[in-house]
Formats: structure tokens, C-alpha cells, sequence
């Protein structure tokens, strides 16, 4: 009898602190939702649109950003002199493009970007980055738009923030899903439910087949900002050290104000990678520095691969094949394509556009089962 009464008080406690426990979770689930509910939101919408902004962008103003693609590409040495003597200014960067029918990106050395038809190196829109489409979501979603006059963004922090609740509220959610028991029941869809239902089934089916990549969405959304923190929870998993790329030592003359030999530099870097995709060209701008070619080799996620040459005589100076590199800086690197969706076509970056609302989805349904709950 003793024993009897023994087990009868055990699982009588037991089901107490499995309530109480549950009911503290669901607490905290909205909680977290009531202090960064609105920049969930905010970052789901830009994070979306951001997938398919520059195409947006392309279509509403094609004459800034599209050429016709009847030529080749006039020599670099030829664009960056036309570039200099249009604008006065020097170039800064100048970003190649892979599709033949859009124009080349450059940025001037007094911050200045500019649309350029490589075929004839006419100069066909001058921006603002961060007034553009692009730039103007891209801004919102990585700092809110706040810059103070120090020229920082402080609240990067804050978003970063945002996206560890995220992050935080998916396993929240996918613990309340997988306490109680019929949880594999409770995947079920009923069409024809009614509408707080029907909401509540989708939030709970989309929450708990989705959380995995929701979950590495946000965390590599936080890399970007708080990398140290991050790049150790990936060398963790991979049981290796992310590589730091090398950097070549200064020259030992001042090429900021030499003539460049970009065509040579050029030609010899495409010799180092000669099946590598050109992605941006950085020219010196202060005493000692080298051109850069950051260059997409195969097997490569993103063009992480190096290329630096001497201005002056166009002479090798290092290169980094970030192909060859070992499972931890793979996988770092692979953290912007995967936060994009750029990595599979079209199809998958489709599913990421809906990936990308969910966040914004489980916040508004949340508070809308909340007000049911507590004002009906």
C-alpha cells in the first residue's frame, strides 16, 4: 500500500512540474515574440525581398542595369581609364559580370557607385549603393538604416539579436510540439477547419518540418555580424579550424598613384585559376597595396579565391585557392549562399522566398492566438 502511494505521488508530482513546465515555456515562447515580434517581422519581409531584389531592381529600371549584348567587352585598362576621365574620381572597385546582357558595377574613391556598359564604357547610371532597391532592403535588414556620426551601426547588434530569438523561438516551438503526446497526429492539416485552427495547424506543421533550416538561416544571418562567436560554434562541429587567408606583404613602392597595369594583372591572373569566374577586381588605394582579384573557383560555393598582382608590372604577388581549403572554412564560406538560397536554382530559391516569410507568419498568427485567447 505504501508503495502504491509512493508511485500514485511521484507521477502526481511528476505531471505538476511537466505542467508547470510547459506553461513557463509557452511564457517565455511569447515573450521573446513580444520583444523582438516586430524586427522578426521587419527581417522575414527584407530577407525575402532581398532574394529577389536585384532582379526587381533590373526589371523596373532596365536602362540602369542592362546592355545589349551584341559585343564583347571592351579591355579593363580601357573601362578604367574612361571611368576616371568621366568622373574625375578613381576607381575604387570594379565588379564583372557573368551575364553578357548586364552592365559592370564600379565604385569611385570618393564612395561613389556607377552603372557602366562594358562595351563601350559609357557610364549609365551613377548611385548611391544604399539608395538603390538593393542597397535601401539590404540596409533595413542588416542595421535598420541607423548610422551615427561616427559612420557606425550600432544597431547590427540589435538584429543579430533578433535573429537569436528566432532562433531560440524555433526550438521553444519545437519542444512544446514534441512534450505532449499524438505529437505525430498533431501534424495533420484539416482543410476545413475553422480559421484559428486551420492558423494553428499551420504554425505548428510549418514550424516543426521547417525548423531546421530556419534554424540555420538565423544562425548564419548572425555570422555576418558576431563572427567570432559563430566561426567557433562551426569549428566545433566540424572538428577543424576555419583558415585565415593569407595576405600578401606590402610592396615596397607607393602604386596608389602609379599607372596600373590592369590588362597584364589581369591576364596573369587568369593564368593562376584558368577555370575560375572573375567576381571583383580591388584596386590599391593607399602606399604598398596590391590589386586584388577575388575569383570563383570550381567547387566553390562564392568567390572566395584570391589573386594579387604587382600594379605596377602585373606580376604575381600570391593567390589563395579557397577550393582546396579544409571542412570548417567550407562550410563558413558557404554560410552567404546558403542564408540566400543562391545555391540550387531557381526552384530552391523560390522555397527560400518562402522560408523567409515564415518568420514573420509564426509572429503574426502567435499574437493572433494570444488575442484570442485572452480578449474574446
Amino acid at each position: 500500500m505504501t508503495n502504491f502511494r509512493e508511485s500514485l505521488l511521484f507521477a502526481f508530482i511528476s505531471q505538476f512540474v511537466s505542467a508547470v513546465l510547459k506553461l513557463w515555456v509557452r511564457r517565455l515562447h511569447l515573450l521573446l515574440a513580444l520583444v523582438c515580434g516586430l524586427f522578426i517581422i521587419c527581417l522575414s519581409i527584407t530577407g525575402a525581398l532581398l532574394i529577389y531584389a536585384k532582379d526587381i531592381q533590373t526589371f523596373v529600371q532596365p536602362e540602369k542595369w542592362t546592355i545589349e549584348s551584341h559585343e564583347s567587352p571592351l579591355p579593363l585598362s580601357y573601362i578604367v581609364n574612361a571611368l576616371e576621365d568621366e568622373t574625375g574620381q578613381k576607381v575604387e572597385l570594379l565588379m564583372p559580370e557573368s551575364d553578357p546582357e548586364l552592365a559592370w558595377q564600379g565604385k569611385l574613391n570618393n564612395g561613389e557607385y556607377v552603372s557602366v556598359n562594358p562595351n563601350s564604357a559609357e557610364i549609365l547610371h551613377r548611385y548611391d549603393y544604399y539608395s538603390t532597391f538593393y542597397g535601401f532592403t539590404m540596409a533595413i535588414h542588416r542595421w535598420l538604416l541607423y548610422q551615427d556620426g561616427d559612420n557606425e551601426r550600432p544597431l547590427r547588434n540589435w538584429v543579430s539579436v533578433s535573429a537569436l530569438v528566432l532562433l531560440l523561438e524555433v526550438i521553444v516551438g519545437f519542444y512544446l510540439w514534441v512534450k505532449p503526446k499524438n505529437r505525430i497526429k498533431r501534424l495533420a492539416i484539416k482543410r476545413r477547419a475553422k480559421f484559428r485552427i486551420l492558423m494553428y495547424q499551420l504554425h505548428t506543421v510549418l514550424g516543426v518540418y521547417l525548423a531546421i533550416p530556419l534554424i540555420l538561416i538565423a544562425f548564419s544571418g548572425m555570422a555576418f555580424n558576431w563572427k567570432s562567436a559563430t566561426q567557433q560554434v562551426v569549428e566545433t562541429v566540424t572538428f577543424s579550424k576555419v583558415e585565415k587567408r593569407p595576405v600578401p606583404e606590402p610592396l615596397s613602392h607607393d602604386a596608389s598613384s602609379a599607372s596600373v597595369a590592369i590588362d597584364t594583372s589581369y591576364q596573369n591572373a587568369i593564368a593562376v585559376f584558368p577555370n575560375a569566374s572573375l567576381f571583383r577586381i580591388y584596386f590599391p588605394k593607399n602606399s604598398g597595396e596590391h590589386i586584388g582579384f577575388r575569383m570563383q573557383n570550381p567547387g566553390e560555393s562564392h568567390a572566395y579565391s584570391w589573386v594579387w598582382t604587382n600594379p605596377q608590372n602585373g606580376e604575381i604577388t600570391g593567390y589563395y585557392d579557397a577550393s582546396k581549403a579544409n571542412v570548417a572554412t567550407q562550410v563558413w564560406n558557404f554560410k552567404y549562399k546558403f542564408h540566400i538560397g543562391d545555391f540550387a536554382g531557381p526552384l530552391l530559391e523560390f522555397i527560400w522566398l518562402l522560408i523567409a516569410l515564415l518568420p514573420a507568419f509564426f509572429t503574426i498568427t502567435g499574437f493572433y492566438f494570444w488575442c484570442k485567447r485572452h480578449f474574446r
